[in-house]
């Protein structure tokens, strides 16, 4: 469980609010790290349960790589906990 928790906590950034006009502003260590730039696009994806979102970088060469991991990621995680019931 810690090291679930040590590994988690290395791609947490920060807390972020949201606005009035529904937007975020994305932590600047996180913008730095991932190399966002003012008026990239990013693809915003949520879990099959609704509870999490995810932000993929378009302009990078391996987004298309890394969205269809997470594709299957997210489809082996939602077989695997459906089963539990």
């Amino acid at each position: 469980m810690i090291k679930q928790l040590k590994e988690f906590d290395t791609h947490f950034y920060d807390m972020v609010t949201v606005g009035e006009r529904g937007q975020v502003v994305i932590p600047s260590k996180a913008r730095k790290e991932l190399g966002i730039n003012a008026g990239d696009k990013l693809i915003a994806m949520k879990s099959h349960n609704g509870q999490a979102m995810v932000l993929v970088n378009m302009k990078k060469k391996e987004a298309k790589q890394m969205f269809d991991k997470m594709i299957k990621m997210f489809g082996e995680f939602a077989a695997k906990y459906s089963e539990r019931g």
